[in-house]
């Protein structure tokens, strides 16, 4: 006998559903407008701060051979420096040498000349040309493949004493670039010491009015925002500023870096405890993790000013610092931070690679049971988590600490579409 046919019956009226969808709409469209997810290009594990009467054409090299004469000097071979921090059995040797290929590579992944903090106050004509000189020595950085993927400044913030002078520097940086060929793909711009969103839609303004002067598309001037103030996590009115600061940046924003040392001693925190582990600091990237996930803003950590210099001793003591801070902000998925002196970048990439190598296999195994619907890896992973190693993955090629071949199952096509790096729509 056949089975016997259930008839389905409903309820609701056959035109509810688009009466809904109307209701919805105007929320459907803030989402996309407010969420739009990742943007799906590479994000650097760095950036490099050099106060621009410092800079030079050979900056990016400079400290790509500091770094490796630290190395050499600090350490005799892979397995002293996987001893040093303290690497897991197996990982010293490959990970040393790709810490090597990657310093003679590509030593420093984003740079920012510095108008700010690390350059100070000096008579206007000075620097009106050093604003004009950062502009020609990038240009040409660009032109002959010298330069770091992402380049750009630093300007002054927009609080009144320094706004003028803050303007006229970012003036003088674009104009520059312009008039030696065009923006590059890799233009960054940072302002720093931001307090209320006014003044990101005063940066926005400034954008706006450069890309109408020099006839540029619409949104092609886009900048992050430094948060080291306590009013850009909580505002005087109780509400949480930061994701005020996003929406003021009008799709503008890139991403959130978070400044230890300015916001450490805004909290009252001594100097002897301002790191980017202390609790103040855990609190101001919370705040900004949770207003910037899902906006396509991503973000940085801060740095460490414990500078491995001197002693091979004290080298070895502040690799292990800064080693176990870089890991600690990638297990909390905060997945670039600052680096103050080229001798950080040895332990910068160390943690870095060692951080994607280990969990290579797993993120690998699990992503091919998903694939394939199997439960044989012994964990269910839901989509979102599915996503989320493809983009574990993805990080760890883009900076260089895995190859394509290492990972055969399930094929780059089917991370990066896990990884959600095609539009919702398609």
């Amino acid at each position: 006998m056949g089975q016997r046919q259930h008839t389905i019956t409903t309820t609701f009226v056959p035109d509810l559903p688009a009466r809904i969808a109307a209701s919805l709409a105007h929320v459907d469209a803030e989402l996309a407008r407010r969420y739009p997810g990742d943007p799906g290009t590479r994000q650097p594990v760095h950036t490099v701060y050099v106060p621009a009467d410092a800079f030079a054409a050979d900056t990016v090299r400079s400290w790509g051979d500091r770094a490796l004469a630290a190395l050499d000097e600090h350490t005799a071979d892979a397995r002293e420096f996987g001893a040093v921090l303290g690497l897991p059995d197996g990982f010293a040797v490959p990970v040393y040498e790709r810490v090597r290929a990657k310093l003679q590579r590509e030593p420093v992944e984003d740079l920012r000349i510095d108008f700010e903090d690390g350059y100070g106050h000096r008579p206007d004509t000075e620097e009106d040309a050093a604003a004009a000189r950062a502009a020609r020595l990038v240009a040409e950085a660009y032109e002959q493949g010298t330069a770091a993927p992402y380049m750009g400044i630093r300007m002054k913030c927009m609080e009144a004493p320094v706004r003028d002078r803050g303007i006229r520097t970012l003036d003088i940086f674009l104009t520059g670039l312009m008039e030696a060929g065009g923006l590059p793909d890799g233009l960054v711009l940072t302002l720093p010491k931001v307090t209320y969103p006014e003044q990101v839609a005063a940066m926005v303004q400034l954008a706006e009015e450069f890309e109408k002067a020099r006839g540029l598309a619409a949104g092609r001037v886009r900048f992050e925002i430094q948060i080291e103030t306590t009013q850009a996590v909580l505002g005087a009115d109780g509400r949480a500023t930061v994701a005020r600061l996003i929406e003021a940046g009008g799709g503008r924003v890139t991403s959130l870096h978070y400044g230890t040392f300015d916001y450490s001693a805004a909290c009252g925190v001594s100097p002897a405890h301002q790191s980017p582990d202390h609790p103040v600091a855990d609190h101001a990237k919370a705040v900004m993790q949770v207003a910037a996930a899902g906006t396509g803003v991503r973000l940085s950590d801060g740095s460490t000013n414990v500078l491995p210099v001197g002693t091979t001793e004290r080298v070895h003591e502040a690799w292990r610092l800064h080693h176990r801070l870089v890991r600690r902000s990638l297990a909390r998925a905060y997945y670039q931070g600052w680096d103050m002196h080229p001798a950080h970048l040895p332990t910068r990439y160390a943690a870095v690679y060692s951080f994607y190598r280990e969990g290579l296999e797993q993120a690998a195994a699990r992503l091919a049971a998903y694939v394939a619907e199997s439960t044989d890896v012994g964990v269910l992973d839901e989509p979102a988590t599915a996503r989320a190693l493809g983009s574990h993955l993805l990080r760890g090629r883009d900076c260089g600490a895995i190859d394509e071949p290492e990972v055969v199952a399930p094929a780059w096509g089917e991370i990066e579409r896990l990884a959600g790096r095609v539009r919702r729509s398609e």
